[in-house]
């Protein structure tokens, strides 16, 4: 790996490591977002403490800092390889373990989109788009929601022969998704169908 990959993982990481959506929060509504929710300096606290406008901008510069290094890699260097790999996770895990915020971060999924349109532009972003849909529409723990809609990605990763260096990034981001989600998946993952009729049949 040369010193070009060294620099570009730098930039990636410290890229991700910005805390765009606690900054939004301080800029523009003047409150903490780590105030509210579950107290993650992520878009959903932005939402949650300024409504959807001010969530939006937190999520769209979220996105960004994952896609921007990652596509700079990709496709105007032309890099492949473990050097690509690490590249593409580096702004992800800049997020989750953040050095201006005592490397305590969120939990990375706009960031972990951002990754996927640098490394594939449509295709990856568009799988996990409408599997995490559907899957937060069904079960009860987003964490769980998450989990699968990896799992949907890695498998459209095999089944259409993708780069190896998408699938290892992939790869990476679910085990980093296993330990930011890890109180949420002590719990078995339920439909919510079948709690709403649980409730039902209780009362």
């Amino acid at each position: 790996m040369g010193v070009e990959h060294v620099v570009l993982v730098l930039v990636a990481f410290f890229a991700g490591a910005m805390p765009f959506s606690l900054w939004v929060g301080f800029a523009f509504l003047r409150v903490d977002i780590r105030d509210y929710g579950d107290g993650n300096p992520g878009t959903f606290n932005v939402i949650r403490a300024g409504g959807v406008k001010w969530g939006g901008l937190a999520l769209m510069l979220d996105i960004s800092k994952g896609a921007a290094p990652v596509g700079l890699a990709a496709y105007i260097f032309n890099m492949t390889g473990a050097g690509l790999v690490l590249i593409a996770v580096a702004p992800v895990f800049g997020h989750a373990f953040s050095p201006f915020l005592h490397f305590k971060g969120g939990k990375a999924i706009a960031t972990t989109g951002g990754m996927m349109i640098g490394l594939s532009l449509w295709q990856m972003p568009l799988v996990a788009m409408v599997a995490l849909t559907f899957w937060y529409l069904v079960l009860t723990r987003s964490g769980w929601a998450v989990m699968f809609t990896a799992a949907c990605v890695i498998a459209y990763l095999l089944l259409t022969a993708a780069p190896v260096e998408w699938l290892a990034a992939m790869g990476i981001i679910t085990l980093l998704m296993i330990y930011n989600h890890r109180t949420e998946l002590t719990d078995p993952p339920r439909l919510k169908l079948l709690t709403r009729s649980a409730g039902g049949d209780a009362v």
